[in-house]
C-alpha cells in the first residue's frame, strides 16, 4: 500500500469525521515514511489528548503499519476558531 497525504486526510475526513484536515508529509524525501497531521473534529469535544489520539491511531491503524513517524495535533472546532483568529 502507498500512503499518501490526500489518502490519510480523505480517511480522517470520513472516519472521525473531521471538519478540517491538515496532512504534511515530513519525510526527508517525501518517501510517506513521515508525517505530521492537525485534525479538528466535534468528536473531540470533552475527550482527553490520550483519547483524542487514541482516536486518531484506531482510524489509521493500517498506515501507522508503515509510517515511520507521526506527529499528531487533535482539536475541537472551537479549539480551531479561537486559534485562527488569534
Amino acid at each position: 500500500m502507498s500512503i499518501t497525504a490526500d489518502h490519510i486526510r480523505d480517511k480522517l475526513i470520513k472516519e472521525l469525521p473531521a471538519v478540517h484536515v491538515e496532512v504534511e508529509d515530513t519525510s526527508p524525501n517525501r518517501c510517506a515514511a513521515s508525517f505530521k497531521v492537525l485534525v479538528v473534529s466535534s468528536q473531540f469535544e470533552g475527550k482527553s489528548l490520550l483519547q483524542r489520539h487514541r482516536m486518531v491511531n484506531a482510524c489509521l491503524v493500517e498506515e501507522l503499519k508503515e509510517i515511520h513517524a507521526f506527529e499528531q495535533k487533535t482539536i475541537t472546532p472551537e479549539q480551531h476558531e479561537k486559534q485562527q483568529s488569534q
